[in-house]
């Protein structure tokens, strides 16, 4: 469903350009049918090119093969439903494609052109996208929906995740003077490609790079992410330990990272709780034990209480105002489970509804996720220690669900499909 790339990377591929090599083999000869649609062995060598322009070098026949099966189930699924690209809508989907290389789409299938990709191979790929998003809105999206108590338990753990100050990474600068940038760029390529461990970017560093920390394996100190220029920033904060980035293009140079090690902080107030919780003082531990037993949560428990609901105490309150043997007991528990205190001539019945972290309990329903700078700058400043709005949250979820919909609708489809090989 979504497509991937370093902008940056691919245009320096784009602009660069590369020859294809000729097969010697029919190149109009299909290689497999997909519901009765050949797919020739001329467009599997052109999708293979433009996924490795696209900024996936270790792309093969095969893989060019599976993405082509996979568009024509796409557009096949749109077929079923009426679901057709406009001309308008496809032009805006190339528009918009090739602005992230910060091209027009004119531009843009210039550039493929001269990387020995058609044009056609371009429009059929994002026409495929087009039809699919329309599948997906008409078929999927009715069907999913975002709770509130999903919003929560992704709120609690974005709050609770550390935001990333420090990073420990290694570089790899290749020289790429005048006329060598496209073999500078088909090494990053291949070491990046080769998802190398800790010791085999190293290894390569001190081979092939012209940095001063080639020495050293290309391993650099901990440095501030605030330090790191603000275009790489993302990169960086886009890999995990272990991981490399892609090539990415500099004047006299191809530049890959492989991230170490990071470090980071918790927003203030995440580790501070606010719990809210209900109390009920009982004339013994076996009435209080009774209750707790029959008590399933927090809402029902009124009703479980009988004549003694009126004397129910529910209280939001931090963690530092409420009373310690409370407070221990209810740190125990999970949400909508009872406990029993017992004091010898009384009882009371401890039930836990909710905990959340400070911060969210003070943010409520609208979080502002910006800042007016004191000088009155016009355009807000993000705050990177700001919690994301419920909207924002519940975007994002939506998301993640349709993505998974999509991926699961489009293996079905794989699976009642007739493809077949001549």
């Amino acid at each position: 469903m979504r497509h991937i790339l370093s902008g940056i990377a691919l245009a320096a591929t784009l602009l660069i350009g590369a020859t294809v090599s000729a097969t010697a083999q029919n190149p109009f000869e299909p290689v497999v049918y997909v519901n009765d649609k050949a797919v020739t062995r001329y467009e599997v060598q052109q999708r293979k090119r433009f996924m490795q322009i696209l900024g996936a070098p270790d792309t093969d026949d095969r893989a060019a093969e599976q993405a082509l099966i996979d568009d024509r189930l796409r557009v096949f699924a749109a077929e079923q439903l009426g679901i057709e690209a406009t001309e308008e809508g496809l032009q805006a989907g190339l528009d918009e494609f090739a602005a992230r290389a910060g091209m027009d789409a004119t531009q843009f299938t210039v550039a493929l052109e001269r990387g020995g990709v058609e044009p056609h191979v371009y429009r059929d790929f994002v026409r495929a996208g087009i039809v699919w998003r329309g599948v997906i809105r008409q078929r999927l999206v009715p069907l999913l929906s975002v709770s509130d108590a999903e919003i929560e338990q992704e709120l609690k753990r974005q709050v609770q995740t550390p935001i990333l100050s420090r990073v420990l990474m290694s570089e790899l600068i290749l020289p790429a003077p005048p006329g060598q940038e496209q073999a500078a760029m088909d090494l990053a390529n291949r070491i990046a490609g080769s998802r190398p461990t800790e010791d085999q970017f190293a290894q390569a560093a001190r081979q092939y790079s012209a940095a001063g920390s080639a020495s050293a394996g290309g391993r650099l100190g901990w440095l501030d992410i605030d330090n790191l220029p603000p275009s790489l920033r993302p990169v960086i904060a886009g890999l995990q330990p272990g991981q490399t980035s892609r090539p990415l293009t500099v004047p006299g140079a191809v530049v890959i990272f492989h991230l170490r090690d990071t470090q980071g902080t918790l927003r203030p107030g995440a580790t501070e709780q606010v719990l809210d919780y209900m109390t009920l003082r009982l004339a013994s531990a076996a009435d209080a034990a009774r209750l707790a037993a029959r008590a399933r949560t927090c809402d029902t428990l009124y009703g479980d209480a009988g004549s003694a609901a009126p004397a129910i105490q529910r209280q939001t309150r931090s963690q530092n105002a409420i009373p310690t043997l409370i407070a221990a007991q209810l740190a125990s528990l999970d949400d909508d489970e009872a406990t029993v205190i017992d004091y010898g001539n009384a009882a009371d019945l401890v039930m836990l509804c909710s905990r959340q972290p400070a911060i969210l309990a003070e943010a409520g329903n609208d979080v502002a996720t910006t800042a007016l700078p004191d000088d009155g700058v016009e355009d807000a400043v993000p705050d990177a220690q700001a919690v994301p709005s419920r909207e924002a949250v519940r975007e994002e979820l939506f998301n993640r669900k349709a993505s998974a919909a999509a991926d699961a609708y489009l293996a079905e489809l794989r699976a009642d499909a007739v493809i077949r090989r001549p």
